[in-house]
């Protein structure tokens, strides 16, 4: 079966409960969940300003609720009211670099939030299948040309890595505890974890990530300061992890007890780029702009060297990569050009593109 009809199978009019709808990556996982027919409840924040969700008027994609994720009696309230048949949990505090600024912030939102989310879910009375997203940075990284598997130890350096260790680790207790997948019959839930690299896509306008930073200097004319050229990450284009969610919750909900574990989403083995690397081809493929590398022994650590194996996701969810990196990269930058002043007519054409 292909992918689409598969998704379309699985979503069409079923109800999911997505949090951090605001966020860039929630916003478009709002657009790919509307396009397969689902009907959605957000939970998240405000959207800061700008962002993809302000730009597509995301609140009429959706039963938009605005709280906290920290707010156990609301988010209780609005999971119990609409009762799912799907969640994502994608609300996080996701910047490293505000994570540094803002630890207890980060540590409760991300691991507090998630509890809550899966404390919530027991009030969810018939079958509901979820998914649960961390990152690829919940790994104890040693630093090495070596990619982390799903059963490699879990750590974090910094507090944002760490936190999102801590939530597989509350995760991994509940189900255990609460949601045990020896007694599925009984609760009719199951729990994913999915973990993905570093995402680009059109639409991202945060603070201290490296293509927001891009298309910023070549809107001001200004030179682009680049502060860890030589890290590796795994780059994809956002919608290449979004699709392997869906894929995950839909083999989630066919059975329950194979897939109720943890999955990596990432690139192909040896297409990972530098930061550095990043920045050229998209400067390249712009036209246009310059960069420089500042002194940067004076800012926070963040990870050297850091690739996945997603060989799991290949061999039992049936997931592969559809891009490679520079694809990726012109992709992104072609949302940039063209979504002007329809984001979300360009948002469902780049979405419906890749489904199919």
């Amino acid at each position: 079966m292909l992918m689409i009809d598969l998704l379309k199978s699985t979503y069409k009019n079923k109800k999911v409960f997505l949090t951090g709808h605001t966020g860039f990556k929630g916003a478009w996982m709002l657009v790919m969940l509307r396009h397969l027919g689902a009907d959605v409840k957000g939970y998240s924040l405000e959207a800061e300003n700008p962002s993809l969700f302000g730009k597509i008027s995301g609140e009429g994609l959706c039963d938009s609720v605005i709280a906290d994720i920290n707010d156990l009696d609301k988010l209780s309230q609005e999971m119990k009211a609409y009762q799912p048949d799907f969640i994502f949990h994608l609300a996080a505090q996701s910047i490293v670099r505000r994570s540094y600024k803002h630890p207890l912030e980060t540590f409760t939102t991300n691991i507090i939030g998630t509890a809550n989310v899966l404390e919530a879910l027991k009030g969810v009375e018939g079958k509901c299948d979820v998914v649960v997203i961390t990152t690829d940075k919940v790994y104890e990284n040693v630093e090495m040309d070596y990619a982390y598997k799903e059963d490699d130890k879990l750590g974090g350096f910094d507090p944002y890595s760490s936190s999102k260790a801590g939530a597989e680790i509350v995760t991994a207790s509940y189900r255990s505890s609460f949601f045990n997948i020896d007694d599925h019959d009984e609760h009719g839930t199951a729990i994913a974890v999915a973990r993905s690299g570093n995402v680009i896509g059109g639409g991202d306008y945060c603070e201290d990530r490296i293509v927001p930073d891009i298309i910023r200097s070549l809107e001001a004319k200004s030179t682009l300061s680049v502060r860890n050229p030589a890290a590796i990450r795994p780059w994809q284009h956002v919608l290449e992890p979004l699709g392997g969610y869906l894929l995950l919750g839909a083999r989630l909900s066919e059975d329950p007890r194979a897939f109720a574990s943890s999955f990596n989403f990432g690139p192909n083995m040896g297409d990972d780029l530098s930061v550095e690397q990043l920045v050229k081809i998209a400067l390249a493929k712009w036209g246009s702009g310059e960069y420089e590398k500042p002194d940067s022994s004076g800012e926070p650590h963040e990870a050297g060297v850091l690739k996945l194996d997603i060989y799991k996701a290949m061999l039992e969810l049936d997931w592969h990569p559809k891009m490679n990196s520079e694809q990726a990269i012109e992709l992104t930058l072609d949302w940039y050009r063209n979504a002007g002043s329809a984001p979300l007519d360009y948002c469902k054409q780049q979405v419906k593109s890749y489904l199919s």
